[in-house]
């Protein structure tokens, strides 16, 4: 029982002190931003209505200022580089990558039309070949495939993912290669495009297959298979667009870390350069320091701060603004429209067409920054603690000036 109370008695006199340290904090902030205006007619004298004496003012500003800056661009500093490696990784590895996916699955869907028309001519095509659209189609799909590898946008588990895919792009090369071969005979002919067919796409159970004999008759719709029972090409790129398309929405949304570190970085700048004008003044009233040149230097980087701000508003509208550009790279880009681009039965491109989603989120992503503060972001931080230093320094060599000499009669 002892021991209970002995240990209570502890907790309530701990929860005493830190209520004491809360209270002094919230004093000697609220004394920071609420303290009485400077006048030129304050006189010195022990009147409680007297604005706030000399060495406590000094004091205040030591510790505040400089952790305020340190606060404030940390803060900053924090939220512009996440905004800008998010850009950059959007930039230069999803949005890459994810156009390289959708235009092999487009390709393979082309190629696998061309082959049915070249195989439907019959015994011709062993003296012409397959058309040149199938082998471009074919080669540009597995450069694709290639470069997205190589993208670095991939997690190791979509690497070994996209191996699979290249490996059954090969296999269905293979069976195009056998139906050409047997091109003389129906049956072993479409028995071949229908295997082909099979691995390129899931079928529709409501439009069973039947290889076409023209070019511009519509395309088969491949049902949406998706997780573990995605097992064609089509259905294991459009797996890889979407996990893609998840880490890009991803990037693109502000997370709390970021928001947090905004919030708190313009309420301390806010704090911060109210702090600064008001010990300008103080310093001008009371010790006759027109101009603190030190002071003044420390708040020469306050003026980039709107500029660096206004950078990480405009990647952050970047990133959003490539949301629904990507969701368009799947849902409407389509075989014909490629190739009625191809062909330049639709000149310029139009707005589903794989080139023009592409250069729309590269125009988006280059647009979404300002040039002149390229490469600043990494150095706010850095700044802030050299903005926290220059301050310190300088109100500690002020106030260590006022105690050792000070004017008789002075308020100290």
């Amino acid at each position: 029982m002892t021991s209970i109370r002995g240990r209570s008695r502890r907790a309530g006199a701990s929860a005493k002190r830190f209520a004491r340290a809360a209270l002094k904090g919230a004093r000697m902030l609220w004394r920071y931003a609420w303290a009485p205006p400077v006048r030129a007619t304050d006189r010195p004298g022990p009147r409680a209505a007297d604005p706030p004496r000399n060495r406590a003012y000094l004091h205040d500003r030591l510790v505040a200022l400089p952790l305020l800056a340190a606060v404030a661009f940390a803060g900053l500093g924090f939220t512009a580089t996440s905004l800008r490696d998010d850009s950059a990784e959007i930039r230069t590895h999803i949005a890459p990558a994810l156009r390289d996916l959708a235009d092999a699955r487009i390709s393979l869907r082309i190629a696998q039309r061309e082959a049915e028309v070249s195989l439907d001519a019959g015994d011709a095509v062993e003296l012409s070949g397959l058309t040149p659209r199938y082998g471009s189609r074919i080669t540009g799909a597995a450069q694709d495939l290639s470069q997205v590898a190589r993208s670095g946008a991939l997690t190791a588990a979509e690497r070994q993912e996209l191996d699979v895919v290249s490996g059954l792009v090969d296999g269905y090369e293979r069976w195009i290669a056998w139906a050409q071969t047997n091109v003389s005979d129906e049956s072993l002919r479409k028995a071949g495009l229908s295997y082909a067919q099979s691995m390129l796409c899931s079928p529709d159970p409501g439009d069973p297959y039947e290889p076409a004999t023209a070019r511009y008759a519509t395309y088969p719709r491949c049902a949406p298979v998706t997780g573990s029972e995605a097992t064609t090409v089509v259905d294991r790129i459009s797996d890889l667009e979407r996990a893609l398309r998840d880490r890009l929405e991803a990037r693109a949304a502000l997370g709390p870390a970021a928001v947090t570190a905004a919030a708190v970085s313009a309420l301390a700048f806010v704090l911060l350069i109210a702090g600064l004008w008001r010990t300008l003044r103080f310093l001008r009233v009371r010790f006759r320091i027109s101009a603190s040149v030190p002071l003044l230097a420390a708040a020469l980087p306050l003026l980039v701060v709107p500029a660096i701000a206004l950078d990480g508003l405009y990647a952050y509208t970047a990133q959003e603004d490539t949301v629904p550009i990507v969701r368009s790279l799947y849902a409407v880009t389509s075989p014909a429209t490629e190739v009625a681009v191809e062909e330049h039965r639709i000149d310029p491109p139009g707005d589903t067409a794989v080139v023009t989603l592409a250069d729309s989120m590269d125009d988006v992503l280059d647009d979404g920054r300002l040039a002149a503060v390229d490469g600043v972001a990494p150095w706010v931080a850095p700044a802030g603690l050299l903005v926290a230093a220059v301050t310190g320094v300088t109100l500690h060599a002020y106030r260590r000036e006022y105690l050792l000499v000070g004017r008789p009669g002075t308020a100290v």
